[in-house]
């Protein structure tokens, strides 16, 4: 559906995106992911042909930009960060405007194209009012519904959910994960439960780099595979419960960590072997008088992961 080759772009002597590659199948839901700056929406806009690559393809269907930039965009709903709205008209009329702008010129195939998005969306009760005096959940919803007024195959979406409280975001999730079943779904997010909760893929971009891009599935199987040991004491000094610890054995890594109470050291220990060592480090603080408040096996969470890919020195 959407194939993308060496995609660089270049702002002066700034590479914003740095030689991306990835293939996004139809009806698949791809979560581009990385911390603000990374480049997700310059990414973003060059799908849409809003800006040009410095170097690189991108090819659509059977079409290719820029030759066929025209006939790519009639393929897209765009829905940026800050969504195009005109704060000073009503809803209606702001989706009737949006519909006469992009040909649907009938009247009786716009009033049934709001009634469906309408329905969508959840936007029956504010279709009388003023856009200004919507809430910023209101106002996405809004925006997703010009996006979709041509019912494109592909949308593309540029952190949806940003700035929304709890509710709004899983309002807009399940909105997403509905268009989801009939359409490809490309959406930008610095927030991993986001895409992790939505979609089938996650690409994650650092720096302009793509540094991972696999199914959630997969992503999780990762996770699983590398563990550490949580451990917290009472009545130890830092230096030496870490030095008894490293003592255990030498594959042993021992990571300081933040208590999360006062008066207790915290750990994380991890091994770059398989042996599970809870049994060796109980045994040897049993020899002492600390009280162990914590200590217990788990999986390593896909926000480490990230952490680990996105970090400064990557």
């Amino acid at each position: 559906m959407i194939e993308v080759q060496n995609l660089t772009k270049y702002y002066k002597d700034f590479c914003a995106v740095d030689n991306v590659s990835m293939m996004i199948r139809k009806g698949e839901i791809l979560g581009l992911l990385g911390p603000n700056g990374a480049g997700k929406t310059t990414i973003l806009r060059m799908l849409t042909g809003y800006f040009r690559p410095s170097s690189g393809t991108i090819k659509i269907k059977d079409f290719q930009m820029p030759e066929d930039t025209i006939k790519i965009k009639s393929l897209i709903g765009y829905l940026p960060e800050s969504a195009p709205l005109y704060h000073n008209m009503i809803v209606y009329d702001y989706l009737e405007y949006v519909a006469k702008i992009k040909g649907i010129d009938d009247k009786e195939k716009r009033y049934d194209r709001f009634q469906q998005l309408s329905d969508l969306c959840g936007l029956s009760s504010i279709m009388a009012q003023p856009i200004a005096n919507l809430s910023k959940g209101l106002k996405q919803r809004v925006g997703l519904a010009q996006a979709m007024m041509t019912d494109p195959e592909i949308l593309i979406l540029d952190e949806p959910t940003s700035g929304l409280d709890p509710n709004q975001i899983a309002e807009i999730r399940n909105i997403i994960k509905t268009i989801g079943k009939e359409k490809t779904i490309v959406f930008s997010t610095h927030i991993l439960s986001e895409a992790e909760a939505t979609c089938d893929r996650i690409a994650i971009i650092n720096k302009g780099r793509m540094v991972a891009d696999d199914t959630t599935a997969n992503l999780k199987l990762s996770a699983k595979q590398s563990s550490f040991i949580s451990l917290s004491l009472k009545g130890a000094l830092q230096n030496d419960a870490k030095t008894l610890l490293t003592g255990i054995d030498s594959t042993l890594d021992v990571k300081d960590v933040e208590p999360v109470e006062e008066n207790l050291v915290s750990f994380e220990i991890t091994s770059s072997g398989d042996r599970d060592f809870r049994s060796d480090i109980y045994l040897k603080i049993k020899e002492t008088d600390w009280i162990i408040t914590q200590f217990s096996k788990e999986s390593q969470a896909l926000e480490k992961i990230f952490r680990e890919l996105t970090r400064e020195d990557t």
